[in-house]
């Protein structure tokens, strides 16, 4: 696999971060072209409509003077349907603090210039190296991660200072007196959003760097459920910008398996967005259930979406099967069969067109640390 290959492999998941850490806007990643045009490569969304991605730079990086060198790269997103664009080019060191030590940037420019950081340390694997003996591979997530100053200053001083400067700033409009009821409403509820987005930003570190732990660690002893958690917030946060819901239903204790946690991230994933593909423009949520048996844990995705034709249900889990429109798709049942089995578990799919789709995945858990379950002799 060639170096710009390899590097577009590697974005999928930071870009989707950011997504989330955006409210669910649709976050790409572009390449300058020989005439200085930026040309979309890769995004946080499958089907991406052409004003999540047209940037128009007479009114953006051309205005503002920046130099677009062809070639280079660059992450943007739309922060409202019609409101700017934030716009950071991919970087493998972290800007200058400010000369005054004052932080100025939105949470929304922090989020997509720490997302431009982790892409440009992912697009440092690609350069050219001289010969001599091959040296580790580099893991840009790890690297980000053993940066503290880069954490420190890029993300928990500023963010940090920004909400308690928000908290403050919400208590004292609460305390003025002479203020219009009204006006003292509308104010408080716009600093609550602004600090839900700041709130949604230091989710965005912390998922990347669980993420990182988990791709250094390999397989380890985790809490399932926890990871099931997680992976459904996630795609909530996701969807909520499609007018979608995802609700979780479980009463389970914390179960621990052994094996790679983001396997369980990317199954979660991969059933939540078929379900959501399928249940587009329907009010009704999609719900994922988590139940414990002595020996095994169960979770089950189910949609009232568009369902499946009966003929075609022995076919669902076939490598490149699909129900969706060419180019859309087709390998997401495949890669769930692929990370269950490599649990030892099952999985099982009943669908009724028309109705909806229940998908039932059962991985096996071994009995539990301090429960009462007989160890095996």
């Amino acid at each position: 696999m060639g170096a710009a290959a390899g590097f577009l492999n590697g974005v999928g998941e930071v870009l989707r971060q950011a997504s989330v850490a955006l409210g669910g806007r649709t976050v790409t990643l572009y390449e300058a072209s020989e005439t200085g045009d930026l040309m979309p490569r890769a995004s946080s969304s499958p089907h991406p409509g052409y004003h999540e991605t047209k940037i128009d730079l007479d009114t953006t990086l051309r205005r503002w003077g920046h130099i677009i060198p062809p070639g280079s790269r660059w992450i943007a997103a739309r922060v409202a349907d019609e409101g700017p664009w934030v716009i950071a080019p991919l970087r493998s060191r972290p800007p200058e603090p400010p000369p005054d030590g004052r932080e100025r940037r939105s949470p929304q420019r922090l989020t997509i210039e720490l997302a431009g950081l982790c892409l440009g340390l992912i697009d440092r694997r690609g350069t050219a190296e001289p010969a001599g003996p091959p040296p580790a591979a580099a893991d840009p997530l790890r690297d980000l991660l053993t940066l503290p100053s880069v954490i420190a200053h890029e993300a928990n001083n500023p963010l940090a200072a920004a909400r308690a400067g928000l908290q403050l700033a919400a208590e004292t409009v609460g305390r003025l007196a002479g203020l219009d009821p009204t006006a003292r409403h509308d104010l408080l509820v716009e600093l609550g959003e602004v600090e839900e987005a700041v709130d949604r930003t230091i989710d965005f570190l912390r998922a990347v760097a669980d993420r990182a732990r988990g791709s250094r660690s390999g397989p380890e002893r985790f809490d399932v459920v926890g990871a099931v958690r997680s992976a459904v917030a996630l795609e909530s946060m996701l969807l909520r910008g499609r007018g979608m819901r995802v609700e979780l239903a479980d009463d389970v204790e914390p179960v621990y398996l052994e094996g790679d946690r983001n396997l369980v991230y990317e199954l979660v994933s991969n059933l939540v967005r078929n379900a959501a593909d399928a249940t587009t423009g329907k009010p009704d949520p999609i719900t994922v259930g988590l139940e414990r048996d002595p020996e095994a844990v169960r979770m089950v995705v189910r949609d009232r979406g568009a369902g499946i034709p009966e003929h075609l249900l022995e076919r669902v889990f076939e490598q490149g099967f699909t129900t969706k429109t060419a180019g859309e798709g087709g390998t997401g049942l495949v890669v769930v069969r692929n990370i269950v089995a490599g649990f030892g578990g099952s999985v099982k799919l009943e669908s009724v067109e028309g109705q909806g789709t229940t998908v039932v995945v059962q991985l096996p858990a071994p009995p539990q640390r301090g429960s009462a379950e007989p160890l095996p002799m």
